[in-house]
């Protein structure tokens, strides 16, 4: 029994590593490359598919009317665990090739649907050769055996085949030409953009609606409003990068938050399974994690591309905009409150340009404890599951203050036309204390958890609400204000909460691993107030471009949405194309 549940084990583990492969086309299928990869799926999966297997042996063992005794090696038992893992297996195929379908590009999604199809085919290929031999032959035979060793062969080796030996990756985009000298605005108008994570038009419409919310009510009332359809995974780093650069991640080169290491130090993985635990493996060291940086991009971002045309530019807290490359304005990666090593951060050459930005003036002092409440914002596994704090004390994330802070000074001394600051604290309130502010979509919070914790999330969206405010009041004629939500926040499945009680990881009561919809609010200057029709968040950055007069890259995704503007402005104001602005 034991050693029939381990094959059947090592059987799982095994398409476990074959689905990572179809997911990951740039690895190799070398000996030295899958060896350590599959010794680490066999050490995770296999142990844990293998007492599964073996308890139901013993559960059947029990409930059996006649005790059975297989042999070491019994295609009776091993042809029903093939024949459930290779569905499992065949599940697992389509609900990655389907969910991941924006990450994926068109030859991997299509060698991928070719390898499931090949594995289910093989799957009741192996249900049949189970009902055969139970059937009509108690004791197995060597024809049998053979066509089930043939038959669990193919369904490993017929995916592997589809997907291919190797396929190159598109290099890394190059620094632009660009000087770094500050210049002015160059028009009147000025561009800000505020991105949030984690915030949903689902909540703030009823909050309006009730009064709450004014700022977010008045860009709603008298802007133009859109849902932006996300990508999965819905991770912060890959979301930002298509907004970015208007590409989908098989074009700029970020499928997800990092790159996942297993033991072959030049090959490493860019994305991981869903619904097969694969996050464990990086929470308990069997792949080591690194995140990505702006050496990932094989596309240009949107401060290059502008400042390749002359606007000066001031982006702060954008991801992967390190380390950082000349712009015409400065550019402040999101990742520089975590820099060691140095007295100031902010004089971190890889972090901060220009380097010398606050050489002059001073800059704000870095906070004993940035995050505050929130351990470490955008970072899921690292907050406390049960934060025991008052809600009333709570205001904005210290880090959302902090660089606020620093794009207000750099502001000062470098004018931008376009200016962006990401604030990611509803993204965190919303992990934590979802619960409490729907507490009917989970049914177990008690008086006192609402009364303590219920306006966490919604003191987020009222600090967030009167900085919006202080935007507006600061308006010129000809200003724009853009609010993007990259993607939204919805309630962990009572599944995975209690699947995190099981394996006592720290419980989450908001995600966004189904990647519900961002938004984008658009006012002032010459956008037209109304609800438009369902956009992606790769149109952010053309409609900027469309915005501003400069040229959309025809290798884009994304479109520049015109009709979020004023027929006025659009009659006289074509869009225009370049092949790409890479």
């Amino acid at each position: 029994m034991l050693t029939n549940a381990a094959l059947a084990g090592a059987l799982g583990a095994a398409f476990i590593g074959v689905l990572i492969l179809q997911l990951n086309p740039q690895v190799p299928l070398a000996t030295e490359t899958l060896a350590p990869l599959f010794l680490r799926l066999f050490a995770f999966y296999g142990t844990h598919l293998t007492v599964a297997c073996y308890a139901l042996l013993v559960v059947r063992q029990l409930f059996a009317r006649q005790l059975f005794s297989p042999g070491w090696i019994s295609v009776r038992i091993l042809a029903w665990f093939g024949a459930g893992i290779a569905m499992a297996a065949t599940t697992l195929m389509w609900i990655n090739v389907n969910g991941f379908r924006l990450a994926l590009d068109q030859e991997t999604a299509r060698r991928m649907t070719a390898g499931g199809a090949a594995t289910g085919l093989c799957a009741v290929l192996l249900l049949i050769i189970a009902i055969v031999h139970y059937s009509f032959g108690r004791r197995g035979s060597r024809l049998t055996g053979f066509l089930f060793a043939a038959t669990v062969a193919s369904s490993i080796v017929l995916p592997l085949v589809a997907r291919g030996w190797e396929r190159a990756t598109r290099p890394p985009v190059l620094p632009p030409r660009v000087a770094p000298a500050i210049a002015g605005p160059a028009s009147p108008g000025r561009i800000t953009i505020v991105l949030l994570d984690g915030a949903s038009l689902e909540y703030i419409a009823p909050a309006t609606a009730a009064g709450r919310l004014p700022n977010f009510g008045r860009l709603l009332d008298r802007g133009a409003s859109i849902h932006l359809s996300t990508i999965r995974p819905t991770q912060p780093t890959a979301v930002w990068a298509a907004v970015a650069t208007g590409k989908y991640s098989p074009r700029n080169g970020v499928r997800s938050g990092a790159s996942y290491g297993f033991g072959h130090g030049s090959v490493r993985l860019d994305l991981l399974p869903e619904r097969c635990l694969s996050n464990t493996l990086v929470r308990l060291g069997v792949l080591d994690e690194r995140e990505h940086d702006a050496r990932s991009l094989r596309a240009r971002p949107l401060w290059d591309v502008l400042s390749g045309f002359g606007i000066p530019v001031g982006f702060v807290g954008w991801p992967l905009a390190d380390p950082v490359r000349p712009v015409r304005g400065y550019l402040v990666s999101d990742r520089v409150h975590r820099a060691t090593g140095s007295l100031l951060p902010l004089e971190d050459p890889r972090f901060v340009y220009p380097p010398d930005a606050f050489r002059l003036t001073p800059a704000p002092v870095m906070p004993a404890a940035l995050d505050g409440w929130a351990v470490d914002a955008g970072d899921e596994a690292s907050a406390a599951s049960e934060p025991a704090i008052d809600s009333a004390a709570q205001g904005l994330l210290p880090r959302d203050v902090w660089y606020r802070r620093v794009a207000a000074a750099l502001e000062a001394r470098y004018p931008s036309q376009v200016a962006a600051v990401r604030y990611e604290g509803i993204d965190v309130a919303g992990h934590h204390f979802l619960r409490y502010a729907m507490p009917s979509a989970f049914g177990d919070v008690s008086e006192e958890e609402r009364r303590r914790h219920g306006r966490v999330l919604e003191r987020q969206y009222e600090d967030i609400d009167a900085e919006i405010g202080a935007y507006l009041a600061s308006f010129a004629p000809g200003d724009v204000l853009i609010v993007v939500s990259g993607f939204g926040m919805q309630p962990v499945t009572p599944v995975k909460r209690s699947l995190a009680w099981v394996l006592r990881q720290r419980s989450l009561t908001g995600t966004h691993e189904g990647g519900p919809n961002g938004f984008l609010l658009a006012y002032g200057g010459p956008f037209a107030p109304g609800r438009y029709a369902l956009g992606s968040i790769v149109d952010v950055t053309p409609t900027v471009l469309y915005l501003l007069g400069l040229p959309v890259g025809r290798d884009m995704d994304g479109y520049a949405r015109t009709d979020l503007f004023d027929r006025r402005f659009t009659a006289d104001r074509p869009i225009t194309f370049v092949p790409s602005h890479e």
